[in-house]
């Protein structure tokens, strides 16, 4: 029995390598079946050289181009004003933008003005005896003396003998003095050195005010200035007096600005010079941030075309005969998202849009845009 089944397992086992041997030979002379040329649409463009200018984007925020940091240089209680020292108060030019408290002071003043003219008053009748021939410019200077006001200049000394007598009895010391009181008294009120407005308030009145103590900030809010760095390659180029387009961040209000300046040193750590561009509208603030785009040069021969059709090795694809191939370019200037090339011969076809995973040797068929508008409009 044992006998018989090994038998037929052999036979099966015969009968299934014949089968699985003629599957074979079978498949063997099968044809093989061709593949399909796979053909890409693509967006093509017609090359045409010219004059490409260089726009180098930068940005930054607006300062005001006039500004006064508030500082005090005596010591007093604040005193109301006109306005209230608040931000936000504009200011004409000449008004009293701080007033501090100077009465006693003011009083040490006013006792140093009546020690001069005492002084000068004790010496007329010396002058009437020895010097009759300046005692009248002496008389004439202490007529016009007003206490209520700003001390005169004394009177210009014309002889050596003058100048002893005056000198010797301490009045140009004492003048010099008052001079001295005077001025110092001035800075009790701080005036706006021009019209504008009030950015920043440290104090309020009532405080007490001490020397070197910031007060504010005060600024001219119809014309400002907004500092850019740009790259050394371009400090040849960049030329004070040219117009300058600005905008806001988003893309919705432009504004005409000039270079007024240009840094003449270039920044070591960065290697980039600044610019300054002078920026003037009624609807800018100070800490707007703008972006601006400065006409550095331009290139002739040349095109402009997105980044991503030039290859690592300086290439772009070129189209002929419904194949892709390759053209050595040179590139003469990045920005971020474009790239000015040149010896790209005229009427040359180019890629106008990337195609992924493209070659040479790559079968195209263009992307007829005026035929597909033409049929949409009907």
């Amino acid at each position: 029995m044992r006998k018989i089944i090994a038998s037929l397992i052999g036979i099966l086992f015969i009968v299934a390598s014949f089968l699985f041997a003629k599957k074979l030979i079978a498949d063997k002379n099968k044809p093989k079946p061709i593949a399909a040329k796979v053909v890409k649409t693509v967006f093509i463009d017609t090359v045409q050289n010219s004059t490409i200018p260089i726009i180098i984007p930068a940005n930054g925020s607006l300062k005001a181009k006039q500004r006064v940091e508030l500082y005090s240089e005596v010591q007093g209680v604040f005193r109301n004003g006109s306005y209230l020292f608040k931000p936000g108060q504009s200011y004409r030019k000449g008004q009293t933008l701080i007033r501090v408290d100077a009465a006693e002071y003011y009083a040490s003043v006013q006792s140093a003005k009546s020690n001069l003219y005492n002084s000068i008053a004790a010496i007329m009748p010396d002058l009437r005896l020895d010097f009759p021939d300046v005692f009248q410019k002496w008389q004439t200077y202490l007529s016009g003396f007003d206490l209520n006001k700003t001390t005169p200049k004394l009177p210009e000394m014309t002889s050596d003998k003058e100048n002893y007598f005056i000198t010797g009895r301490g009045i140009v010391t004492n003048y010099y003095n008052v001079k001295n009181l005077e001025q110092r008294l001035s800075k009790y009120n701080i005036s706006a050195p021009f019209s504008g407005i009030l950015t920043q308030a440290l104090v309020t009145e009532g405080s007490l005010i001490r020397n070197g103590q910031k007060l504010g900030e005060f600024i001219n809010p119809s014309i400002y200035e907004m500092e850019v760095a740009i790259s050394e390659s371009f400090a040849d180029i960049l030329k004070a007096g040219e117009t300058v387009s600005l905008t806001n961040l988003d893309k919705t209000e432009t504004y005409n600005g000039v270079i007024s300046r240009v840094n003449g040193s270039i920044d070591a750590a960065t290697q980039t010079i600044t610019a300054f561009i002078e920026v003037k509208d009624d609807n800018l603030k100070e800490g707007m941030f703008l972006e601006a785009n400065l006409n550095a040069k331009s290139i002739d021969n040349a095109i402009e075309i997105d980044r991503n059709l030039l290859t690592d090795n300086q290439e772009i694809y070129v189209v002929k005969d419904s194949l892709l191939d390759v053209l050595p370019v040179k590139a003469v200037h990045f920005s971020d998202t474009k790239v000015v090339i040149k010896d790209v011969p005229n009427g040359t076809i180019i890629l106008k849009r990337a195609v992924p995973g493209a070659y040479a040797g790559l079968l195209i068929k263009p992307y007829v845009e005026e035929a597909i508008e033409a049929k949409t409009s009907n």
